[in-house]
C-alpha cells in the first residue's frame, strides 16, 4: 500500500470528521454524551487491532512482538500527552475566540516541522521548510474573515496569556505526533501490536475522563456505563467508526511514512470540509479560502516534487564542460 494512497484516503476521512459531526446534530444540541465517542473509537480502534495481530500470529511467519517492561511503559505517553494538551485547549478558550483559536491552531504545523528536526533528526531542505511556512500561511489565509468584519481584529485584541497557551497547544499537539512517530519506528515489532498497546492505554485514559466527568458534575444522569450509548444515531455510530479508521490510517502514516505526511493531510482535509460546508451547509465561499488553497497546493507542490521539477537546471554549456569534452576527445582520438 503507498503512502499517497492512505494520507488522500485519511484526508477524506478527516474532512468528513466535521461535516458528520454537525449532522450527528438533533436541533443544534448533542443528543448523545460526546465524551463517549472517542472512548468507543478506541475500543474499535483496538478490536480491529487485536483482530489483525491474531491474523498475523496464525500466519506462516508470526510477527516480532516485544513484550518487556521498558518498551511497553513508553506506550501511554502519547495518551498522557494529548490529555495535557485537551485541558491546555479548554484553558486557551477562556482568553481567545474560537476563530482566533482555530488560526493559532496552525502554528503546529510549524512546531511539528521544529520537533521533527530536533528529536527525529530528519534534515529537512531549504525548500521543504519554505513550503511548510507557507502551508501554515495558506491554511491561516482561508481562515481569517473579511477585515471589514468586526471580528477581524479579535486575533490581535486576546490578551498575552491566550497567545502562550495557545503556543503551549501547538507544541504539545506537534510533540505527541512527534513522539508517536518515534514509538512506531523504534524497532521492527508488528503494527498491529504497537496499535494493541496504544489504543489500550487510550481507552484506559478516555475511561478515567468519563469518571472525572461523573465525579466533577455529579451522577445526575447516571454513571458513563450508563450513558454510553444513550441518544446514538446511525450518523453517531459513522462518526464513532469515522473517527477510529482515522486513528488507524494515522498509526500506519506513523510507521511507514511520516508526521509530514500526516500534517499535510489533516491541513489539506481543513480545506476540503471548508469546501463541502459550501454545499452542504450554505457556507459562503470567500477570497481568502481561494487563496488559501492556492497557496496550500503550491506548498503540497514543493514539499513532495522531486528537485529537477521545482529548480530549472541551466541547459547552456558551462566553460568547464566545454573544456572536459575538449580533453575527453583528443584522449579519444590518441
Amino acid at each position: 500500500m503507498q503512502w499517497y494512497f492512505v494520507a488522500s484516503l485519511l484526508t477524506l476521512l478527516t474532512s468528513s470528521q466535521g461535516i458528520l459531526t454537525t449532522l450527528s446534530q438533533s436541533n443544534g444540541s448533542y443528543t448523545y454524551d460526546y465524551a463517549t465517542v472517542p472512548f468507543l473509537a478506541e475500543i474499535f480502534k483496538l478490536l480491529v487491532s487485536t483482530f489483525f495481530l491474531w491474523k498475523e500470529c496464525k500466519s506462516s511467519s508470526p510477527p516480532k512482538i516485544t513484550t518487556e517492561w521498558r518498551t511497553v511503559w513508553l506506550y501511554p505517553i502519547p495518551s498522557m500527552i494529548y490529555l495535557i494538551h485537551n485541558n491546555v485547549q479548554f484553558a486557551t478558550l477562556t482568553y481567545v475566540d474560537p476563530s482566533t483559536y482555530q488560526i493559532m491552531g496552525n502554528l503546529k504545523i510549524v512546531t511539528t516541522g521544529i520537533l521533527f528536526r530536533l528529536f527525529l533528526r530528519r534534515k529537512l531542505s531549504n525548500l521543504q521548510w519554505m513550503a511548510i511556512v507557507l502551508l501554515a500561511v495558506g491554511t491561516t489565509t482561508s481562515q481569517v474573515k473579511g477585515c471589514g468584519e468586526a471580528s477581524c481584529d479579535s486575533l490581535f485584541s486576546a490578551p498575552i496569556q491566550g497567545y502562550m497557551l495557545g503556543l503551549l497547544s501547538a507544541c504539545l499537539s506537534a510533540l505527541a505526533g512527534v513522539y508517536t512517530e518515534y514509538l512506531m519506528k523504534k524497532n521492527n515489532d508488528s503494527l498491529y501490536w504497537q496499535n494493541v498497546q496504544l489504543y489500550t492505554f487510550g481507552a484506559i485514559f478516555n475511561m478515567a475522563r468519563l469518571l472525572l466527568d461523573d465525579f466533577r458534575v455529579g451522577f445526575e444522569k447516571g454513571p458513563w456505563w450508563q450513558r454510553l450509548l444513550n441518544g446514538y444515531s446511525t450518523t453517531t455510530w459513522m462518526v464513532v467508526l469515522n473517527l477510529g479508521s482515522t486513528g488507524l490510517l494515522v498509526s500506519w502514516l506513523m510507521k511507514y511514512a511520516d508526521n509530514i505526511v500526516k500534517v499535510y493531510s489533516t491541513s489539506m482535509a481543513m480545506l476540503l470540509t471548508m469546501v463541502l460546508s459550501v454545499f452542504l451547509f450554505n457556507f459562503k465561499p470567500t477570497v481568502q479560502l481561494f487563496l488559501g488553497i492556492v497557496i496550500c497546493m503550491i506548498s503540497l507542490h514543493m514539499y513532495f516534487a522531486p528537485v529537477r521539477m521545482l529548480v530549472d537546471l541551466p541547459t547552456t554549456k558551462t566553460p568547464t564542460d566545454a573544456l572536459n569534452e575538449v580533453v575527453v576527445g583528443r584522449a579519444g582520438e590518441s
